[in-house]
């Protein structure tokens, strides 16, 4: 039988060993119709208590109002009790007070928001348990936020990160696989083609794949 991907249409793409899809996992594609939310097909988020709306379980400060992003890419793999706080969040700092005295005014609710930064995560990137995405962040292609993160800032490309706020631990490939795996954007390929690529998806040798991809 010819190896295949489950079908990006999908609302739970993993089918249990007693043929049942498994609820608390979803294409969240498929799932989410948010205004201010970009999501690329195969990304999928796991929860022990799925929610009703993804949308408000992931990014609970971001709504159809809002002035900033949020961009996922494709194959993403996002793990329970992942929370990625937007710019709409965000309070005033400049003055001597905190307090966000517009939000509880009808006349100026709408329109304030004092950071805009959207967030951006890349592609084929694990989100670990209970990671936290703050603000503004851009986490690269590739890359793997260790359980119980905090992230802030760029993030580069296979990276692995940890910690509060998240460090680089080590990074996955060298500066040229990066760039090979980068300019080959495996991701972008037929499903097709990706589920034939399994095997070298599964192995770690960029050489071989960047063949196949050729």
């Amino acid at each position: 039988m010819a190896a295949q991907l489950p079908h990006a249409h999908l609302t739970h793409p993993i089918t249990l060993p007693d043929g049942n899809p498994h609820p608390g996992t979803v294409y969240l594609k498929n799932v989410i119709d948010h205004p201010r939310m970009e999501i690329g097909e195969f990304t999928y988020a796991s929860d022990f208590d799925p929610p009703q709306d993804w949308a408000a379980r992931l990014a609970p400060y971001l709504f159809p109002f809002s002035q900033e992003k949020l961009s996922i890419g494709k194959y993403c793999q996002i793990a329970h009790g992942v929370r990625i706080i937007g710019s709409s969040a965000n309070h005033d700092s400049q003055g001597i007070s905190t307090f966000p005295f517009a939000v509880f005014d009808p006349d100026t609710m709408l329109g304030y928001q004092p950071d805009t930064r959207d967030t951006v995560i890349g592609h084929d990137v694990w989100l670990g348990y209970g990671a936290l995405i703050t603000p503004g962040a851009s986490i690269g292609n590739g890359v793997i936020v260790g359980a119980g993160s905090v992230v802030r800032g760029r993030i580069p490309d296979y990276a692995v990160v940890a910690g509060n706020p998240a460090q680089v631990v080590r990074m996955r490939f060298s500066e040229a696989e990066i760039a090979q795996l980068n300019a080959l954007a495996w991701w972008d390929w037929p499903p097709e083609k990706v589920a034939r690529a399994r095997p070298l998806l599964e192995a770690g040798d960029v050489a071989a794949l960047v063949a196949f991809g050729a």
